[in-house]
Parts: C-alpha cells; structure tokens; sequence
C-alpha cells in the first residue's frame, strides 16, 4: 500500500543540534555536581531524559527533586544558550517542501518540550511547514520506547504500513520498529551505519534523500 503519511525526528534529523544536546546535558549535569563526559553521554542522544539521567547517574530519576532540576537545566540552556545558532540539516526545508506536494501528511515525533521544539523547527527553517506534533508531554517513556511513535500513530489515524519514520538514532528505529514502522535514517546526526542497520534505507541528510526521491521508499506516496 502506499504511503499516506511520515513521521519526522528533529534533532539530528531536520535540524543540526546532537553535539549540543549533549554538551546541554554535559553543563546541566555539571551545575548540579555530576561530572559526565561528553563522550558518555552523546552515544545516548536520541533518548529523552527519563533514559539518559538514570544512564548517567545510577539511581537518579528524572521525576525527583534533582532529576528533574537537571532535566530543567538542560532544556534552559538549550533554549537560551544553543538554538539560536544551530544550523539546519542540509535539504530539510526542501524535502519537507517535495513530501508535501506528494500528498504526504507530516507530523513530529520528538522528545522535545513544546517550548524546545518551536525553536528547533526554527533553527531547521520548517516552523512555518509542520504543524502536527507529539512531543515528550504526549508520551511516559522517550525512545526506544514506542510511546511517542504510538501517539502520533494515534494522531494520524493510520495502520503502520501507511508511514513512514523519518530520523537518525538507532533509538528512533527501535521505537518505530515497536509499532511496525520502517524508518528512513540520516548519518547527519552522527551514528553510522552499523548503528542505523535497522533502517529500510540511509542516507547523508535531508538533501541527499531528496536527490534521490524518486528511488527512495518515499516514491510510491
């Protein structure tokens, strides 16, 4: 059956941000006595705070007084510190263009606050064009976990085989594979190929995928 609907990741995907999500989380973790290094914790962006906190520090829970300071922390600085200068994927904002001419709905799927994502979508030049969205309010558990895929399922009316998954973490992967969705991944969020193995296709970034539309899963929406 044909497409009829894909379901976009932002960071890493749209958007140019996985160094400084974990440098957000390096200096919020740092605020509050925790030194974690950036390469612990940048292997785990793709997953939200409810995954990376206790990762990091065994027996912090994001819901706990400090958990949830750092957690706060980390969304501050990534507010008021490091979205203003993130530069947007290479092609995002004419990919997005060409999925809708083809017919096909949009809608985000990120672990993102609300108040994260306008500015990212901002960063990616797409604020204007995607408008449907489930973010971490409208889910327990971020990926791996299936329930922000499940959500936007929810949102779109559709059955699995009708979407597609649009990011670039195997954590993405893993939550769209939990609810039979196939996901096309990007390596401009910085994992390789060996990690992104459970995608139906790879490609660089937006702007690659778009030069070969036409031969891509998207070709038959």
């Amino acid at each position: 059956m044909a497409l009829s609907a894909a379901i976009f990741d932002v960071d890493g995907t749209l958007v140019i941000s996985n160094d400084a999500q974990a440098q957000a989380w390096v200096e919020a973790f740092a605020t509050y006595g925790y030194d974690v290094p950036f390469e612990k914790v940048r292997p785990l962006i793709g997953m939200g705070g409810d995954q990376v906190i206790p990762k990091m520090v065994p027996g912090l829970d994001k819901e706990e007084a400090q958990g949830k300071a750092i957690s706060e922390k980390r969304k501050e600085l990534i507010i008021k510190k490091f979205a203003p200068t993130l530069p947007a994927a290479p092609g995002a904002r004419d990919l997005i263009l060409k999925m809708q001419q083809s017919g096909l709905r949009l809608i985000i799927a990120t672990s993102a606050t609300s108040e994260e994502l306008s500015l990212l979508l901002k960063a990616a030049k797409v604020d204007d064009l995607l408008a449907e969205a489930t973010t971490s309010s409208d889910a327990e558990h971020s990926k791996p976990e299936p329930d922000i895929v499940e959500a936007a399922l929810k949102k779109l009316h559709l059955e699995p085989h009708q979407v597609v998954m649009i990011a670039d973490t195997p954590y993405d992967i893993e939550a769209a594979s939990k609810c039979g969705v196939g996901t096309i991944a990007f390596r401009c969020g910085g994992f390789d190929d060996s990690q992104l193995m459970g995608a139906i296709a790879i490609y660089d970034d937006p702007a690659l995928l778009l030069a070969h539309y036409n031969e891509s899963p998207l070709a038959n929406s």
